[in-house]
Formats: C-alpha cells, sequence, structure tokens
C-alpha cells in the first residue's frame, strides 16, 4: 500500500514527537500521543535516540540496533541510567527493566542463563559496534561514567555479569539491554516501550519500530523534521510557562 505525501508528513512527524502511527485510511486521521500511564517527560535525541525522565529518573535509549532486527526474537536497546537531584542513592535489579510490546503484553530482562544459551548473540552485538548512537545524554550532575553488567561475554573469563546497578545523581551508567521474545513473538513495526522501576517511580520511554517506507522517510527528511520538533517542544515549553 501506498502513503500520500500528506499521511507521511503525518506519520513521521508522529514518530519524531513519540506518537503513535495513524492508521492509514482514505480520511487520514490525525495520530495519537502514546500515554504514558504514570507522569514523565520523553523527547527525542537522534533518529533512534530517545529520552525519558521523570523527577527521580533519567533514562536515555537507542534503538537502531532493535529497528535493524525485525523478524528476530531477540530485542537489544543500549540505555543510559541517572538519577535527578536531589534523589538519592538507589539500586536497580534485573526485574527493573521491562519491555512493553505493541500488542500490550510484558516481556521481562533477560537472565544470562538465557543470553548464553543464545550462543552470546554475537551478529547482534557486533552489528551494534558497527552502527551506533551515541547516547551519552544526561543531565548536569551525571559526571562519573559506570557500566551496566547485566550481561557479559561467557567466553571472557576476566568478564562477570552483574545482577544490579549502583545509581546516584553523580553517576552516568551506560549499556545494553536484551529481551528474549516469548516464542511465536517477533520484533515487527509498532510502538514499544522500555519500562525502568526506580525505588519510588516508573520511567516509561517509547520508541517505535519502523517499517521500511517510515524510515525511508525519516532518513531523508531528519533534518527538517528535526526542526519541527524542536520548535513543538519550544511552544509547549512557553505554554507550560505561561499555565504556572
Amino acid at each position: 500500500m501506498r502513503f500520500s505525501k500528506v499521511l507521511l508528513v503525518s506519520l513521521i512527524a508522529a514518530v519524531l514527537m513519540g506518537l503513535g502511527t495513524p492508521a492509514v485510511t482514505a480520511q487520514e486521521p490525525v495520530p495519537e500521543a502514546p500515554v504514558p500511564t504514570v507522569p514523565g517527560n520523553f523527547t527525542l535525541q537522534g533518529q533512534f535516540t530517545r529520552i525519558a525522565y521523570n523527577n527521580e529518573g533519567w533514562v536515555s535509549l537507542g534503538y537502531r540496533t532493535a529497528n535493524d532486527s525485525q523478524g528476530q526474537d531477540w530485542l537489544m536497546v543500549e540505555v543510559g541510567l541517572s538519577l535527578r537531584k536531589p534523589a538519592k542513592n538507589q539500586t536497580l535489579t534485573r526485574e527493573a527493566f521491562t519491555l512493553k510490546m505493541p500488542d500490550g503484553s510484558i516481556v521481562p530482562l533477560a537472565t544470562q542463563k538465557e543470553y548464553n544459551g543464545a550462543g552470546y548473540l554475537r551478529a547482534l552485538n557486533a552489528r551494534a559496534d558497527t552502527v551506533r548512537d551515541s547516547i551519552n545524554y544526561f543531565p548536569v550532575e551525571a559526571n562519573q561514567a559506570c557500566a551496566l553488567s547485566f550481561f557479559t561475554d561467557p567466553t571472557n573469563r576476566g568478564s562477570m555479569s552483574r545482577d544490579q546497578v549502583e545509581l546516584s545523581i553523580r553517576r552516568a551508567c551506560l549499556g545494553r539491554l536484551f529481551f528474549k521474545l516469548p516464542a511465536g513473538q517477533k520484533i515487527v513495526p509498532g510502538q514499544y516501550w522500555l519500562y525502568t522501576d526506580f525505588a519510588g517511580s516508573q520511567v516509561q520511554t517509547p520508541f517505535r519500530i519502523l517499517t521500511k517506507e517510515e524510515q525511508k522517510y525519516l532518513k531523508k527528511n531528519w533534518k527538517d523534521l528535526k526542526k519541527q520538533h524542536e520548535a513543538f517542544l519550544n511552544a509547549e515549553a512557553e505554554k507550560a510557562k505561561q499555565q504556572q
């Protein structure tokens, strides 16, 4: 099915602003935002980079590899985690991370045992190492680098996976999260969410797996759409100030 130019502009603008894709109909309906179930904010920093935060936690997310893995049953995202001032230090375990699928089902973070059983996912990691987007975006207080080590190479005897990560407003923690989709499920185009459970709240980070046509249009028109997105955010910020 061919998209009209008007619908494509509406659709990709929706992708950039964290919105869902409108249904493809003759009426070309206005897209609606995917509504988080908890308070929070989210925006984009790149074509495949999203940032979400609330008063407690901060999550930056890169999902180019996930978008390129359509049809597969392992989904990987690169994440950056920190706390926002004045949140107190806290520990996040594997259970703090879940993936919401387009059909609404929830997938837990994979275990190191599942990761090992998949053959270390060499091809997936190699692809992520070759083409990747920076997710090194954090609050200004977060200036101490740290690593998320939920998954490690089992062939490297010197490496060790850890089932938790220590967070503070000073720590900027980076790493990869892997999700093994249930039997029968594959990565398909649609709206996904990474849920991150901090000590007192949840941050919900939306990201969209794109069709080939959506991705082609996004790449071609990225600069203009980025400007439109920033103008939208500035207008929303100004509106919020006026309402205070």
